[in-house]
């Protein structure tokens, strides 16, 4: 089993004990699927007060992380034969989407730098990264939690550590489309029924209501999506009866 090896450089090592140790990216990590290893920022400050730290030139509000002790960092997960892909969460990056995951699948080696305070030095971005990454157009306080996120992201996709890789193929934006609905038992809850058509046993039936769904769910959260989607003839035909239903 190869899986994938994951770095991460940040100044609060404690942040990743819960994520990592619960659930499928704990049983990940027990099979040997995801490695991670986290490297205290601090271990690598190079002076007795471990400061990773200072106020930028020419003045401003807040701090900036120094690069000496990023790069020494880099350097010492580099010194494997096999060298690490470096990101840099940031909220200036490229937004991460279902399609950046897939590729960072594929990958041996994921080396993430988690920033904090007012950033980083501006050199880090220009001389010592592969990518860097957003979760989304917003400020959070740093940039672990997005680490994270993409981790999980990542991580359902290497074989193996989702039992059902079917279902990991029916995911929201794992395919063009939002996911279908889905319904367990009961069959009636107070008023609400599960729809007839899934209790029905046809599977070609089911087939056809979730994709009609998928698409109808796009249309209405996500017509974005749709605009830019491989859309096949059955698509077609769906969309244009989903149309006719709703008088347009």
């Amino acid at each position: 089993m190869k899986g994938i090896e994951c770095n991460i450089i940040t100044i609060f090592p404690q942040m990743f004990v819960s994520p990592l140790g619960e659930s499928i990216l704990k049983r990940a990590r027990e099979n040997g699927l995801l490695r991670v290893k986290i490297y205290d920022l601090r271990d690598y400050a190079g002076n007795k007060h471990r400061t990773t730290d200072d106020y930028p030139y020419g003045g401003g509000a807040g701090m900036v992380m120094k690069p000496e002790p990023v790069v020494r960092a880099v350097e010492e997960i580099n010194k494997k034969s096999v060298r690490s892909k470096i990101i840099l969460m940031s909220p200036q990056g490229k937004r991460f989407t279902q399609d950046m995951a897939k590729e960072l699948a594929r990958e041996e080696r994921l080396t993430f730098i988690c920033g904090r305070y007012e950033g980083i030095d501006e050199r880090i971005s220009l001389y010592f990264i592969d990518d860097e990454i957003s979760i989304g157009d917003y400020v959070l306080t740093g940039g672990e939690l997005p680490a994270m996120v993409v981790i999980d992201a990542v991580a359902r996709l290497i074989p193996g550590v989702v039992g059902d890789q079917e279902s990991v193929k029916a995911d929201s934006f794992f395919s063009p489309m939002l996911d279908y609905p889905h319904y367990t038992r009961p069959a009636s809850f107070r008023e609400y029924k599960v729809p007839q058509v899934l209790l029905s046993g046809d599977h070609e039936k089911i087939r056809l209501w979730r994709k009609k769904e998928a698409l109808k769910k796009t249309m209405e959260k996500r017509p974005d999506i749709l605009k830019n989607a491989d859309i096949s003839e059955e698509d077609m035909c769906l969309l244009k009866e989903i149309k006719r239903e709703r008088g347009y």
